[in-house]
């Protein structure tokens, strides 16, 4: 017997139910081709038999973070790309890269061609500070920081200035944080031999760039991080680290919370060693990592003279009070201030989704209202058919085997609602891949299929094997279309 969750009244209670069948294929379509997407489709080919899944993505590459997210040196994170093209290969999946959600087709156009449509897109904006000087040249979101460098092509043209500054300060100190400051202060020889972007590589190479600040608002303690990454940030070659030993004093509720976690205390453990074993000062012309916690930004800085450019970051030190309602810690300012000069600040504080029309959407939680997976239109009445996964559904946290989790829950909420009979109308089959075929023809839209990836693939492969590089990335639009369509 299986279960479903059915909401009555002011609560969730479970019905059983025996398991239905139809005759027609289940005809599934999943927005977005990262590894939220790619995990949804591999548990629903495997679990249904008839089911056929169609995967479409605005880029004309699949793998999402997996391709513009991750690193280019954790090479060994990418390896899952090959799980997934396993995948798009299955002859019940295909994958359509070039069509954008919203523009090419809009969701009640695919809620009306398939039985299922599970949006797994992420993550494609950023949170804002909020704070005077935002704006400011030489200030963008480790998002475009990261794109700019893994070669997406939205961003391949940003040219962040590495050369009129030695300092870049970093807000936030969870993983990507780290990563964005390993980038700008590890050896570039050791850079070349990744795939990271060619026109990145040329500009880290040319960075004047020797000191970086990771800020946080609170203490070593709430640090967002894993120890996998700050273990490697700190082990970078000849990489002067400094670290304030008054910030590692901890308050009886500090000591309640590394009880509570292991991984807070391991990265409490690898900063208190680093402070511990760190020289007293910089030898001249090293690079230079400096921890700041406490700090939160008040406003940014600029001169007359540098036509709009930022050229500091003004901090207020903060303390950490109890919050009653979390149990957690939180910063509140002291009124004491300071400035830290620098010529790039790159903002790691949260990536955030976007709505599309049709779509119920939390904004405050930048999330979509969802009872496991299933679409809310609001408390209580599930959306048909509709599902979500990945940061969509539960905000953007986790690492890339978060969403093999979480696809799974989803996956579980689809099969309850098919067997449950009310996804798979036992007379009118959808049209699913042939009216998404019929639409993106009527509309002159062509599409990037798996073997137009192939392609691109291949190129890049050669290309980067030409350099010792896994591959040279494409990194423009127009060039990516031109091989895939070659």
């Amino acid at each position: 017997m299986k279960k479903m969750a059915i909401f009555h009244g002011r609560r969730w209670f479970f019905r059983s139910f025996s398991s239905l069948s139809s005759s027609h294929p289940l005809r599934v379509c999943i927005v977005g081709s990262g590894p939220a997407g790619f995990y949804t489709a591999e548990k629903l080919l495997k679990g249904h038999q008839r089911a056929e899944v169609d995967i479409i993505d605005r880029l004309p590459t699949p793998f999402g973070l997996v391709r513009s997210g991750v690193a280019p040196d954790h090479q060994e994170t990418k390896i899952v790309i090959n799980q997934f093209s396993r995948v798009a290969l299955n002859e019940r999946c295909s994958f359509f890269g070039n069509v954008s959600l919203g523009t090419s087709v809009s969701l009640s156009e695919l809620r009306e061609m398939y039985n299922v449509v599970v949006l797994a897109y992420g993550a494609e904006s950023d949170r804002f500070l909020g704070v005077p000087g935002e704006d400011l040249a030489g200030i963008h979101s480790a998002r475009e920081f990261v794109w700019w460098y893994n070669g997406h092509p939205d961003y391949s043209n940003l040219n962040p200035d590495l050369k009129r500054t030695d300092t870049a300060v970093v807000l936030g100190q969870g993983n990507v944080a780290l990563d964005v400051a390993r980038i700008l202060l590890r050896p570039t020889a050791e850079l070349a031999t990744t795939d990271v972007a060619n026109h990145a590589l040329v500009s880290l190479q040319e960075s004047s760039i020797r000191k970086v600040y990771l800020v946080g608002r609170r203490g070593p303690v709430q640090a967002a991080c894993t120890a996998k990454e700050l273990r490697e940030v700190l082990g970078i070659k000849d990489l002067y680290i400094h670290i304030q030993e008054a910030d590692l004093l901890k308050s009886p509720a500090d000591e309640e919370e590394l009880k509570n976690s292991r991984i807070q205390r391991r990265v409490y453990e690898l900063l208190s060693k680093a402070a511990n074993s760190q020289r007293p000062h910089p030898i001249p012309g090293q690079r230079e990592l400096h921890f700041m916690f406490f700090r939160r930004p008040v406003n940014f800085l600029s001169s007359d003279a540098s036509n709009n450019k930022v050229t500091g970051v003004h901090f207020e030190k903060t303390i950490l009070k109890e919050n009653g309602e979390s149990g957690k810690q939180s910063a509140v300012g002291t009124g004491q201030f300071e400035e830290v000069e620098c010529g790039l600040v790159l903002k790691s504080i949260g990536y955030k989704s976007v709505p599309v029309d049709g779509l119920p959407f939390d904004h405050h939680k930048g999330v979509v209202p969802n009872f496991r997976g299933r679409v809310l239109s609001n408390t209580s009445v599930l959306e048909k058919g509709l599902y979500v996964v990945g940061w969509l559904k539960r905000g953007p946290t986790g690492i890339i085997a978060t969403n093999l989790y979480c696809a799974e829950e989803t996956v579980e909420s689809i099969s309850e609602d098919v067997e449950q009979g009310i996804l798979t109308p036992p007379t009118v089959p959808k049209p699913g891949r042939e009216g998404l075929l019929q639409l993106l023809d009527s509309r002159d839209i062509r599409f990037v299929p798996f073997s137009g990836w192939e392609k691109i693939d291949v190129k890049e492969r050669s290309e980067g094997s030409a350099k010792n590089k896994p591959r040279e990335k494409i990194t423009k639009w127009e060039d990516l279309l031109k091989v895939a369509n070659g």
